[in-house]
């Protein structure tokens, strides 16, 4: 253990070992053998908390290690960090953006982030040494993903390839996605790594108008199957305006009427 640990802190993790606990809440010490007060425990989370030896979740609830590693430090992972934050507020959640970006081998940038859409939280969030990304979404957003087992044995949820391919256009702008994402789709529709259907039916369920329009003007020339393109058009309302290829760059170039795109880039 950590050099210097006070006797408390040592009867603390004695306690919470012995008895295997994942999480310790505020007042879950009051009548333990320890013998502490109510204003002596939360003294103590406080001071293990910023010592980083335990991770606050949120006000009054905490990860503690299953062991102290080797000079007192300790994070959770980041599945450790969601599944807890997620079982607390009864919610889902779907890691997505950047890491999975990197996780399919899109981008090979490691995000200081993870990213996540869930139906509870919006914002930014440090549970222990790991930073959240916290994108609140509606219910219906959710879905098409990906569980993986950690090295730790938990589970980690992610957005599914084809899934974060869609996402990679829909949510361009706060993941900085475009004009890469279209790379990324040619690249995986070329190894059958995702196939037409599928992106276009998460791109139904998950995409907005724009995300239609710029995902069906790709897939159009890239050569996909007409009844797909169809099923994509279908799902267009009548409209005389236009909506640029890359958001980012000035809306000139060939027009596509189709799908009321401006080919403003490299196609």
């Amino acid at each position: 253990m950590k050099q210097g640990l006070g006797k408390l802190e040592t009867q603390f993790f004695a306690y919470t070992q012995m008895r295997r606990l994942r999480t310790v809440r505020l007042g879950d010490l009051a009548g333990s053998p320890l013998g502490i007060t109510a204003d002596q425990e939360r003294k103590l989370l406080s001071r293990l908390a910023r010592a980083g030896m335990i991770a606050r979740v949120q006000r009054g609830l905490y990860l503690v290690p299953p062991r102290l590693p080797l000079g007192g430090k300790w994070s959770p992972d980041e599945a450790l960090a969601f599944s807890t934050l997620m079982e607390e507020r009864r919610g889902r959640y779907q890691i997505c953006g950047p890491n999975a970006f990197n996780r399919y081998g899109f981008d090979e940038q490691v995000p200081t982030r993870v990213y996540a859409y869930n139906n509870r939280i919006s914002g930014e969030r440090n549970i222990g040494a790991v930073a959240l990304m916290l994108i609140k979404v509606g219910d219906q957003r959710l879905g098409d993903t990906e569980k993986t087992r950690t090295t730790e044995g938990l589970t980690a949820v992610y957005s599914s390839r084809a899934r974060t391919l869609v996402d990679a256009v829909y949510d361009w702008s706060r993941f900085g996605s475009m004009p890469q994402a279209y790379t990324w789709i040619r690249s995986e529709l070329a190894a059958n790594r995702v196939i037409p259907a599928e992106l276009v039916r998460i791109t139904l369920r998950y995409g907005d108008t724009g995300t239609i329009r710029r995902i069906g003007a790709l897939l159009e020339i890239v050569g996909v199957e007409s009844k797909l393109l169809r099923r994509l058009e279908g799902a267009l309302k009548p409209s005389k305006g236009l909506i640029p290829w890359i958001p980012t760059q000035p809306k000139r170039g060939t027009i596509n009427r189709r799908w009321g795109v401006v080919l403003n880039g490299q196609v």
